[in-house]
């Protein structure tokens, strides 16, 4: 394997000239078990979801902030020490033991951040100092402060909820020192903090701090560091610190953190000298040893060694597949209740989503070529599965699945399709027939017979879902007894995922269980009975359909064949291009249900297109690309609403009722524009000009991924009108993984 060169986002000066433009990017790094760390290219937090360790305490669940930063300060000394290195060492150590301070000539203050004092906004401005930052899967901070060089390296490590902070400083000036204060804080990672929250039990012993909150006495948070002294600070709390994130949203945006302590480190005159920095979430009996200088750069050396495995884990080597590949692990974790694979839906606050996963899983897994959690992942769902329907979303508090969802079960089937696409061996199969098939069965007949949340197939063959309060499609805002977009009756991509999932079963049960097996009542027994579909074509129902061995009000216990499967595809075919088609638009309607279609014009529409098995003429897949190209399209995402309907919102921002109600109607989703991509592949087929039209369509993510938002990463939505902003989560995993399977199936392969 060939020594794959990493990705790295280098940032200079000029990226950060002021405190607004260095505070508008972001960074963020995950531990494989739901924690994770996060702040801007600045250093300066401005969400409430930030910090350097953001612990899940049941992964990947039950998140806490408990270390929000460390804040540096350089101090020059007025007059040098005589004497060695070592003399002078423990000199300065004394004074500094003593409770007092060297005459000093300078202080450098790197501090940055943002603070509400008096009723007005004040700024530390420690960025003036910073001379470089870059981002690799690690973060790396570079300042320059009078004569001295000081690089910090934060990590978090693989599988445990452990921040290692590595220290390089080259004093080429005389004696200094270097302060160090550790904010704490140990809150949920969506909520604030007052002074009078903070309830430590707290130890010092040598270089570890111990703190144990009285909330949860059996957790310890672990502070060490390798040398350094540690006294009181004054004040204790860092109060009022400002999230400029949070105040956009109209809140107060005020945090507070607990720094009882500071660490002073010698630095003598012409040095160079490396300090480790770790911060644990351990047992409160656990025991540990001290840290040297050594131990966070080791840790960062294991995480460089694990970054770069996902490159040769891919075998891509494409600069910007390879961007999405390093982002593509954030959102892979352990589950804790199943001891499989799961996928975080984004951060930095949703767990872990079926829709989403489902959606975000062939990008994520297959295309990165981690098939072992590829199958992992299919498992975790599986045993989930209730009432034929796949969860919805595991709750942050570890409280029992969510189901409200029509279209996570059925994306489960594209998942295990994509799947099988990309390991079509023995083994493949043996693990789709014996540990997913049977629910892939479950799941039909649910659907087909009626399920929770009014989910069931009519007559016409086609998927109805939902009434009343029910939020079951992924446009899914509900505030009390307001449901901002219902979408109850039969949604245009629930049914096409219907019949999506149809045909993937007539595949399987074709090649699992033989065109001439019926299972009826769970035994197996020979069926020589026809199936046939009359009067059905790929434009209308025409005069009459029948469907010959298939109920349209369900089976009962019958579980179907092939020839079933396929027969009931072709009714639900003819009922979609019939109900569904809205000729003077060109394009789908996005839900039919009675005599009045929706007149709602949204993107919805675009899997009729691209899903693997699709139901429409070439001819009017290709009205509906343009159709949404021309109306939908803003660069890194689909409009969920036309700009020209009376309840278009362009800006996502505000308060939350006024996010709610931007939130699907109109503003554009970045989990979309994979759909489209292959669905524009598809009716231009694949054409030379195609694929350079695709690249072009994808320019505004590459620069996404590096300008605005997350570094390296795609955010969740993005406001419909220009400069269409991005906003929501700043890392979604649908978003990463549908732009990373569109590239990866659609656009490399034609280059």
């Amino acid at each position: 394997m060939e020594n794959k060169k990493m990705i790295n986002y280098q940032y200079e000066k000029e990226a950060f000239s002021t405190f607004k433009n260095g505070i508008r990017r972001e960074w963020a790094l995950t531990n494989g078990i739901g924690g994770y760390a996060g702040s801007s290219l600045i250093g300066a937090h401005n969400r409430t979801h930030q910090g350097y360790l953001i612990a899940s305490l049941h992964p990947p669940i039950e998140r806490y902030l408990v270390f929000s930063k460390i804040n540096e300060s350089l101090s020059v000394f007025a007059a040098e020490s005589t004497g060695s290195s070592d003399e002078k060492f423990h000199s300065i150590t004394d004074t500094l033991k003593k409770g007092s301070v060297p005459a000093v000539s300078a202080v450098y203050n790197l501090e940055t951040s943002q603070h509400k004092k008096n009723g007005e906004t004040c700024y530390t401005q420690g960025q003036e100092y910073l001379v470089s930052f870059s981002y690799d899967g690690s973060v790396h901070y570079t300042y320059q402060a009078g004569d001295i060089t000081l690089k910090k390296h934060i990590c978090l490590k693989h599988g445990a909820n452990v921040c290692a902070i590595a220290y390089e400083i080259e004093n080429n000036g005389p004696d200094a020192s270097l302060t160090l204060v550790p904010l704490f804080n140990f809150r949920e990672h969506s909520a604030s903090s007052r002074p009078e929250d903070f309830h430590f039990r707290t130890s010092l012993i040598d270089n570890s701090l111990c703190l144990i909150p009285e909330s949860h006495p059996d957790t310890a948070i672990l502070f060490q560091t390798s040398e350094g002294i540690f006294s009181d600070h004054t004040p204790m709390f860092d109060i009022d610190m400002q999230l400029q994130t949070e105040v956009d949203l109209e809140t107060d945006g005020l945090d507070c953190h607990y720094c009882p302590h500071e660490v002073t480190v010698f630095l003598p005159a012409k040095s160079h000298k490396q300090i480790s920095v770790l911060c644990s979430v351990i047992a409160a009996d656990e025991t540990f040893t001290d840290i040297t200088a050594d131990t966070a750069f080791d840790i960062l050396k294991e995480r460089e060694k694990y970054t770069k495995s996902l490159y040769e884990t891919a075998g891509i080597h494409d600069d910007f597949a390879d961007r999405l590949v390093l982002t593509a692990d954030q959102f892979l974790c352990d589950r804790a209740s199943t001891g499989y694979k799961t996928v975080l839906a984004g951060l930095p606050w949703f767990t872990d989503w079926g829709r989403d996963t489902m959606i975000a899983f062939t990008g994520l897994t297959l295309c990165t070529g981690r098939r072992k959690d590829a199958e992992e992942i299919l498992l975790t769902f599986s045993k989930y599965i209730r009432h034929g329907i796949v969860p919805n979303m595991f709750p942050d508090d570890n409280a029992a699945p969510l189901y409200n969802t029509a279209d996570a079960s059925l994306w489960y089937f594209y998942a295990v399709w994509q799947y099988l696409q990309y390991y079509p061996d023995t083994a493949a199969n043996a693990f789709v027939q014996e540990n997913i098939y049977p629910h892939l069965k479950e799941i039909i007949s649910a659907y087909k017979n009626g399920t929770d949340f009014s989910i069931y197939m009519e007559e016409d063959g086609l998927i109805h879902a939902g009434s009343g309060l029910d939020q079951i499609t992924w446009m899914d805002v509900r505030v009390g007894d307001w449901v901002a977009t219902p979408r109850h009756g039969k949604p245009v991509e629930i049914n096409a995922l219907w019949y999506n999932a149809l045909k993937v079963m007539e595949e399987l049960a074709r090649l699992y269980e033989g065109d001439d097996v019926l299972v009826t009542g769970g035994s197996a027994t020979s069926s020589s009975s026809e199936v046939s579909v009359t009067g059905v074509s790929a434009t209308g129902l025409g005069s009459h359909v029948s469907v010959t061995g298939v109920s349209a009000t369900g089976l009962g216990s019958h579980v179907m064949t092939s020839h079933n499967y396929a027969a009931l595809a072709e009714l639900v075919k003819a009922s979609f291009c019939q109900k569904f088609w809205w000729e003077e638009k060109g394009c789908l309607y996005d839900v039919v249900d009675g005599d009045e279609p929706d007149d709602h014009l949204r993107p919805n529409q675009i899997y009729a297109v691209s899903l693997p098995f699709t139901m429409l003429s070439k001819e009017q897949e290709a009205k509906i690309v343009a159709f949404i190209k021309e109306h939908l399209y803003i660069g890194c995402g689909l409009r969920s609403l036309t700009s020209d309907h009376s309840d278009y919102h362009g800006i996502y921002c505000g308060s939350l009722p006024k996010r709610d109600a931007a939130y699907h109607q109109g503003t554009a989703w970045g989990f979309l524009l994979g759909g489209f991509l292959s669905a524009y592949a598809k009716v231009h087929d694949h054409s030379p000009e195609c694929t350079k039209e695709l690249l072009s369509l994808l320019e505004p993510v590459r620069h996404h991924l590096t300008d605005n938002g997350c570094i390296g990463s795609i955010s969740e939505i993005f406001d419909g009108d220009a400069p269409h902003n991005p906003r929501g989560c700043y890392a979604q995993a649908w978003s990463v993984g549908e732009t990373l399977r569109a590239y990866m199936q659609d656009v490399l392969p034609y280059m």
